[in-house]
């Protein structure tokens, strides 16, 4: 049998892939499977605008964006906390890689987006990305090496490999080459994976 493409994309500093992801973990558990959790950095001022210059459209989208994934979270006991500022997660998703290096993927993402959506783990804090490494398991000591040169690099070509791959946003779950985005899709991508 030919070896499967399973993979998730995400970004620490969305809400909704923050809620996709134990909802990830269980189809994982359901089909005995394992996607391969690859970061994807969201430009949001490309879509969204920067915080300076949004028109009244761009902010009654993030008001509402927010306010729905609030909704979301707290039916299952979340905390989502929207963000001060628009963060650049570079960082983060370069420790993303580290971590699963390390074998300490799973709980680097719990940890980096419990955290970050309680607002108490800055992403682009370096001291604090190395914490959230080392709570996770992964021995942050290389890592400013691997974040300055390999690390970035990687991330890059994910990045790029994604966007060829038709990847916009996340979550996204590329499952055998179909794409499926968004957390309210993963029924479908359920499907998918039951081959129906």
């Amino acid at each position: 049998m030919a070896t499967r493409d399973l993979r998730i994309y995400i970004d620490f500093k969305s809400p909704y892939a923050y809620l996709a992801k134990d909802p990830a973990y269980e189809l994982e558990r359901e089909f005995g499977v394992q996607f391969r959790w690859l970061p994807y950095v969201l430009q949001i001022p490309d879509f969204l605008g920067t915080v300076e210059d949004r028109n009244e459209h761009q902010w009654r989208r993030v008001r509402y964006s927010y306010m729905d994934a609030r909704r979301l979270a707290n039916r299952r006991g979340l905390t989502v906390r929207g963000p001060q500022k628009i963060f650049d997660s570079s960082l983060v998703s370069i420790a993303m890689i580290y971590a699963d290096r390390r074998g300490a993927l799973r709980k680097f993402n719990d940890l980096a987006f419990e955290r970050f959506w309680k607002r108490e783990f800055d992403i682009e804090e370096p001291n604090a990305v190395r914490g959230v490494l080392a709570d996770s398991g992964a021995d942050p000591a290389a890592f400013a090496d691997f974040a300055a040169g390999e690390g970035r690099e990687e991330l890059a070509r994910i990045c790029r490999e994604a966007e060829e791959a038709g990847v916009f946003g996340v979550p996204t779950f590329v499952i055998d080459g179909e794409i499926f985005w968004g957390g309210d899709r993963l029924w479908m991508a359920r499907e998918k994976l039951a081959g129906r």
